[in-house]
């Protein structure tokens, strides 16, 4: 168990702030829980607590996510914090992961609240577009980015540096059993994200590669997964020139167009 330091809980509010608007904007992908937990245990001092939550937590978020005005649970509070329970309350990352939930649907709820209030903004948004008052428009975009961020910068503050030594009594009062529930939650969750992800990607054709790289990855001792980045590597290369020789193969389909025609002939 680790104290939160107030700078690292200020670097933890850059780091929302940051990551919280790339989330918003979906602009540069910096908001995946594989980044953010990473930054985290970098700001932590514990750079592998960091890649292990990261890689556990993305594969939870990997099938979530949003389609029209659906919001799933927020990547970014799950990313951070994640490594911030680990660090502060000495549970193992699988179990942060179930104790990070709760945090994470905070900020999807506050998000569908932004969703419909900012709808208010309309109004003034569409005058400023009739009249083509581009200073106007950008402000009014610039403040609800600022309100946005003020959010996330604000909620993992007050999660993770205020709230870090109730958190920490709230854990340790736990029973056994439950703590334990959040771990098996927590080792799941990997799982069917990861499924939830095959089911929208897997195609028949596919399959075979998936079940070499299972029993690779399951029956065949490597010190890293190296190995299997690599394999994965070559499968993709090896369906992408498949996919471009099979294009190239293919026969031009017969034109119904009558353009071009010559009837000099019949007449």
């Amino acid at each position: 168990m680790h104290d939160i330091t107030l700078i690292q809980g200020i670097l933890l509010v850059v780091l929302a702030i940051i990551v919280g608007l790339d989330a918003w904007l979906e602009g540069l992908f910096i908001f995946r829980p594989i980044i953010v937990s990473t930054l985290t245990g970098i700001i932590l001092g514990d750079v592998t607590l960091g890649l292990v939550c990261g890689g556990l937590t993305e594969l939870a978020f990997a099938g979530l996510t949003p389609a029209g005005g659906t919001q799933p649970p927020n990547p970014v509070l799950a990313g951070i914090m994640t490594p911030v329970l680990a660090y502060t309350a000495g549970v193992d990352e699988k179990t942060a992961i179930g104790l990070a939930l709760p945090f994470s649907f905070l900020m999807q709820y506050i998000l569908l609240f932004y969703y419909s209030s900012f709808s208010v903004f309309m109004v003034k948004a569409d005058k400023y577009a009739k009249e083509a008052n581009i200073k106007a428009f950008s402000r009014l975009n610039i403040l609800m980015l600022a309100i946005v961020a003020a959010t996330n910068g604000i909620v993992v503050f007050l999660c993770a540096y205020v709230a870090q030594s109730p958190m920490r009594h709230l854990v340790e009062s736990m029973p056994e059993w439950l703590t334990h529930g959040f771990g098996v939650a927590g080792g799941i969750l990997p799982a069917v994200g990861f499924a939830l992800l095959l089911r929208v990607m897997m195609k028949k054709e596919l399959i075979p590669f998936l079940i070499v790289g299972f029993v690779f990855a399951s029956f065949i001792p490597y010190s890293n997964l190296l190995p299997v980045a690599v394999i994965g590597a070559a499968f993709a290369m090896y369906e992408y020139f498949n996919n471009q020789k099979n294009k190239t193969l293919a026969p031009a389909a017969p034109s119904t167009s009558s353009e071009g025609e010559d009837y000099s002939d019949g007449i």
